[in-house]
This record gives C-alpha cells, structure tokens and sequence, in this order.
C-alpha cells in the first residue's frame, strides 16, 4: 500500500500540471527568441532560475515589459542579476528581467533620484503599487551584461508573487516561440557501487558503461555485471531547433519493471532549495573535469522538491536472483524523449579495480557536528554541512591551510578559525583570512577578537591568514582630467585592491557626492556627467575607494569644462 500510496503521488506531482495561462505574457524582446539558457539548467551551486535570451552578442536592445503591472522591486547589485527589474502582474504572477543597462524613461528617473538620495550605486527598492506602474509592451529597459553575466544577454524569469517560487516560463506559452523537434542527446551513462560490498564490472570505482544507439534513436547499454547497492548516473544536454547551443534537460526518469523508480522534472521550485544541485550532480567530477553528471539516486536523501523516488531512493540492490527490467528517459518540454535500456545480471566475480585508498586519519561524518584542530588552526563544521561521509585532508603547512580540496561541496557554512600571538595589536585591525584558488587571493570576512580570527564560508581548500596595509589603486585616463572635457560624456576609472579587495568607492564633484556605476568584470568606475552636477568652468573633483580592513587611497583633480553649445 506505501507504494502505491506513493505512486499515486507521484502521477498527481509530476504529470498533473497547474493550468498557467498561455497567451497572458509576451516576449521581452523585440527580436526572435534564442536561448543561451534554459530553466533548470545545472549551474555552479545552483540550478537557473529563468531564461536567458541571446540579445544578438550586443547590448541595448528594448526589454518590454511582458505584461501589464506595477515594478515592485528594483534591485541594482555588482553580481548577481546586475541591474534588475522586478514586475508584479495582476494575475498573480511577477516577471524578473536582469542584466540590464540601463532603465529607461522615469523608471531610470526614480533610480537615479533614489541611488542619489542613499548615495550608493547598489541598492534593493521594494516599491508601493502606485509608484511605477506599467503597460504590456511597454519599453522598460535596455538589455545588457551587468552583474554576473558572462556575456550580453537578459535573464528573464516568471515567479508566483505570493510564494516566491519560480516556474519554468515554458507553462506560459514560449514553448510555442521555442520550436524543438530534437530529443536531448546522452553523452554518458555511469554506473556507481555504493555500499561497501557492492561490485560493478569488476570495480569499486564508479565505471562508464558503453550505449550502443539503435535506429529509432533509443539506446542499448552494454551488460552491467554487479552486486550489492548501486546507482546510476548520466550526462545528457538538450538542443531546440533555433538556438544551436546545448541546453539543460527538463525531465529524467528511471523506471524499474516499467513502474517509476526515482526521476525529477524542473516545473517550479524555490531559492532556497537551489544549492542541492551540488548533491544532485557527481560533483567531484563536475570539478575534477568539468562534467555534469545527474545522478539518478540519492545516497542520503537531501530536501530537493523537483525530486520524486520510491523509498529505496534510486538505489538498486543486486541479489543471485535479481531478475529486472531497468530503463532510464530523458525528455524535453515538448515530450521529445531518448531512452536507455540497461542490462543488469549478478555477478559475484571479484574486482579487479580497488576502492579509492585512505590517506587520511580525518573523517567527517555528514549527519553529525564535526571540530577538528591542528597547530593554530581549527575548524567546525555544523550537522548537516556535507551531504555524504568522507575522509578530508587536513593539514597546516608554513602558515597554510589545506582543508581538503573543492571537489566536496559544503551546503551550509562553517568556521575557520586562526590564533596568531605574534602580530601586533596595530596589525590585527588589517589582517584576514584569505582562500587561495590558482594563486589568486579571495578575501572572507573575518571577525577578529584578541588573538583569534575567524571567518564563515561554504568552500574547502587552501586558506591563509594574510595582512593588507596598502590601500586600492584608482588608474585614471589622463586626456580625461587636469583639462577642459566639453565634449566628454563621463568621467571613468578603474580600481583594484590586491589583497583584501574593494569594499566601497565615493566620488565627489565640488564637494556634491555624484554617482559612480562600477563594472566588477572590468573594474570600472563610470560617472554620466548628464546627471547635472558638473557646473560651468572650473571642476574640482575626488574619489575615494576604500578595502576590505580599511586601507583608503584618495585621488583629487581638477577639470574645466563648458556647458554652452
């Protein structure tokens, strides 16, 4: 009765979709609709939330608004989104649209008067319904590459307004803008032992099985050969028929004896459940090579919505008289779908592959609090930091730390903390824990109290207890200033810090704070001298950019320059 109790379940989630209204939003670009990416796509600690749109490699483009509402929200970050626009719609329903240039008409008017009022360039708005409102249609913004955008495109996302959660645009009617004929494509299927008696192919490793494709596109895997617990994984991307760049699949599902065994689909879920892609993907490989394989089993069961099993959680157990039918889909929006079929037989031959030796005298169990300390470093991490059992390295080497490397991935924070008795009282204020990844320095925050200093983060790896007493650099155009501008439309800079990195910048123009947009990809400060604080003639200016500990450099100058036409 549990099964079928569950099976019942699972039909109702996972096939039984809410009716959203098809023809109620239109596109936010003038242009024909290209993905660079897709909701649901697995990204770096993180699934996507949304849609990118190509915007043609060039910024600028008009962002509409999808339909009618009021802006609700605007938020203006360094990462992140960029300069975002939020849109509340009548029907229960908000529209994000992120990575912008620019707002436009008197919503960029409202930004540059609150950004002015709070004398800061970031800034999260929450807006009355009354402030902005705006028509379906209607040019709200400029796409453009703000934030942490690896390129010009717009993100464009459909929420529902009173729960938060996001929902895959595609239930909104784009399938019908996003033509796809094509099955998604599987590049690799992997087979893991998971407990400790479990052989797989003569291995205790996780081993690659090879597909053979037949004709009607489905696929053949090779005989698994195995015993004790497995599970199962695959690399799969999806192509749509005008896009031509490889996307995230919308739906997996394995199926033993043909009934449902464990699968997801990327309807809709919420933030704060994103970060369990980590447990979701074989993330040790996905940071050794790269590559994203989706595992079809969970090890420990971890809160992730999209995810419907049966209890035994995707894994298999291969007894003598294990006699199944074992069959994994992989399927788009549209129901274009590739099958693999997988042979699995017992066999008790011994393996020829051993498991992964133990270097380590460190074990860190997921379930339960971990503390561990060496020299004058310790750490601590919280019940529940990891999703599965390992043995970690750790070790501190000329003044270094090494806490094992990023191929575990940490789902909440924990604490480094180092003693140093040595440094001065002076010194202690400009000290940090710093990351080293690929020699290049990552300030932590770090809380400092007498000898001990601590930070928080969610990465292992190497760690360093560092000094920074030199202040930023600010690197000026000389043609742009100590000289008349008349025919210059901004002021520009670029600043960099190369220790604890840039924690604030001000500029000001004859003593008025003026408003500097800063690029975080190319570290550009930009001041529009249309913003009407630069007056006739002589111009005295400053800029003062601050680090994380403190550390200022001020830069002051003069220029001339003539209103008149």
């Amino acid at each position: 009765m549990k099964f079928l109790g569950f099976l019942l379940c699972f039909s109702l989630s996972l096939f039984g979709q809410q009716n959203y209204p098809k023809d109620y939003f239109i596109a936010p670009l003038e242009i024909p609709l290209q993905l660079s990416g897709n909701f649901g796509e697995l990204r770096p600690n993180h699934i996507h939330s949304g849609f990118d749109f190509k915007t043609q490699k060039v910024e600028g483009l008009n962002v509409l608004a999808a339909a009618d509402g009021y802006i609700s929200r605007i938020k203006i970050s360094h990462g992140g989104y960029g300069k975002a626009i939020y849109i509340t719609h009548p029907n229960g329903y908000t529209t994000v649209y992120g990575h912008l240039k620019s707002a436009l008409g008197a919503i960029e008017k409202y930004i540059k008067k609150e950004q002015y009022k709070k004398q800061t360039y970031e800034m999260d708005l929450l807006l009355n319904p009354d402030v902005l409102k705006v028509k379906k249609g209607e040019i709200i913004a400029l796409s453009g590459n703000t934030g942490g955008s690896d390129g010009p495109h717009l993100h464009f996302e459909i929420r529902d307004t009173q729960t938060e959660k996001i929902i895959n645009p595609m239930f909104f009617g784009f399938d019908l803008q996003i033509m796809d004929t094509k099955a998604p494509t599987i590049s690799s299927l992997l087979v893991y032992p998971i407990d400790e008696n479990a052989i797989v192919n003569e291995s205790k490793r996780p081993i690659s099985v090879s597909l053979s494709q037949q004709k009607d596109g489905s696929y053949v895997a090779e005989n698994v050969l195995a015993k004790g617990k497995i599970g199962f994984g695959i690399t799969t991307v999806d192509f749509d028929n005008v896009s031509w760049n490889a996307n995230g699949i919308y739906k997996i599902q394995s199926f033993l004896n043909g009934t449902p065994y464990f699968g997801y689909q990327f309807d809709t879920f919420s933030f704060d459940e994103t970060r369990y892609v980590n447990a979701l993907l074989d993330y040790s490989k996905y940071k050794k090579q790269g590559q994203r394989i989706q595992r079809l089993f969970m090890k420990n069961p971890f809160p992730l919505s999209i995810i419907r099993s049966t209890d035994e959680n995707g894994l298999l157990t291969i007894t003598p008289n294990f006699n199944q039918s074992y069959r994994i889909d992989v399927s788009d929006f549209n129901g274009n779908t590739t099958k693999i079929t997988i042979p699995i037989q017992f066999s008790d031959l011994p393996a020829k592959v051993p498991e992964i030796p133990i270097t380590s005298k460190y074990f860190v169990k997921a379930k339960r609090e971990n503390s561990f300390a060496h020299k004058n470093v310790s750490v601590s991490f919280p019940a529940n930091t990891f999703y599965d059992d390992f043995y970690m390295n750790f070790e501190v080497k000329n003044k270094m730390l090494y806490l094992h490397d990023d191929t575990v991935a940490a789902h909440t924070n924990f604490s480094i903390t180092f003693e140093d008795s040595i440094a001065a009282k002076k010194d202690r204020e400009k000290m940090f824990i710093a990351s080293i990844n690929d020699k290049k320095i990552y300030f932590n925050t770090t809380k400092q109290y007498k000898n001990s200093f601590t930070c928080y983060t969610k990465n292992l790896g190497q760690y360093e207890l560092m000094k920074d007493t030199k202040g930023p650099k600010i690197v000026y155009h000389k043609n742009k200033v100590n000289k008349r501008i008349t025919n210059q439309n901004e002021l520009q800079f670029q600043i960099s810090d190369a220790l604890s990195g840039i924690k604030s910048y001000n500029g000001y123009l004859n003593g008025d704070w003026i408003l500097f947009e800063y690029e975080s990809k190319t570290k550009t400060l930009t001041h529009n001298l249309a913003d009407g604080i630069v007056k006739e003639g002589d111009n005295v200016f400053k800029i003062e950019v601050s680090d994380n500990v403190g550390n200022s450099t001020i830069f002051e100058s003069h220029f001339s320059r003539s209103q008149k036409p």
